[in-house]
């Protein structure tokens, strides 16, 4: 019967649960900011605080895949990151598709809500990111809630910028490249949660291989 539970038991690992209460922290936090985001964005008109809710959005849905997943195996840990960095790819394509569809409407948000909104996304980011700041070499899911919350700060700094941009401009153009730096950010981070979870998935398969041979000798 012990034999029956075997590596599976052995890919087991405890729960932290203290990186459990922060990723219930972070997903309160990011649930919350999605909505004054999306009101702000709508309101304001801004391309950028509109891309940033949608990340708050997929940001929440990665802590809720990350706590549900916390535990397993390392297999399956992987397997979410690499859902986690697709999605985050699927985002920057969003974000840079709606930043070019912006050229063509041309109106300037409003620079005052931007800025206000955006300095209140830099604290909770900034609130999350010093939560996080311990688990950011971990395993390619710790890695990939990291990098998310990492580039909502810097995400965050650039809106707050664009705000003055706008402001000292009274165009749109700030807001746009702000939102295009976004999303080629959230391909960056794409690239690199994908390319560690499929190395990941990789030597499992490799170490998995080198068990059943061992156990058949």
């Amino acid at each position: 019967m012990s034999d029956s539970c075997g590596s599976a038991c052995a890919s087991q690992r405890p729960v932290d649960q203290k990186y459990r209460r922060i990723l219930w922290i972070a997903l309160v936090i990011n649930m919350a900011m999605f909505g004054v985001e999306l009101v702000g964005g709508l309101s304001a008109n801004s391309v950028s605080l509109l891309a940033d809710a949608v990340d708050f959005l997929g940001d929440a849905g990665n802590y809720a895949l990350s706590l549900f997943v916390l535990g397993m195996a390392p297999v399956w840990r992987s397997r979410s990151a690499l859902v986690k960095g697709l999605t985050m790819g699927v985002y920057g394509l969003f974000v840079l598709g709606r930043a070019a569809w912006s050229v063509f409407d041309g109106v300037a948000p409003e620079a005052l809500t931007m800025g206000l909104i955006g300095m209140l996304a830099l604290a909770a980011n900034g609130m999350v990111g010093l939560l996080l700041y311990a688990y950011r070499d971990g395993d390619s899911n710790m890695r990939s809630v990291w990098l998310c919350t990492r580039n909502d700060m810097i995400g965050n700094v650039a809106v707050t910028l664009a705000a003055l941009g706008v402001f000292g401009t009274g165009t749109a153009w700030p807001d746009i490249m702000v939102a295009a730096i976004m999303g080629t950010l959230a391909l960056r981070a794409s690239n690199s949660v994908i390319g560690q979870a499929r190395q990941e998935l990789k030597a499992g398969q490799v170490s998995l291989r080198a068990q059943t041979v061992s156990a058949n000798i």
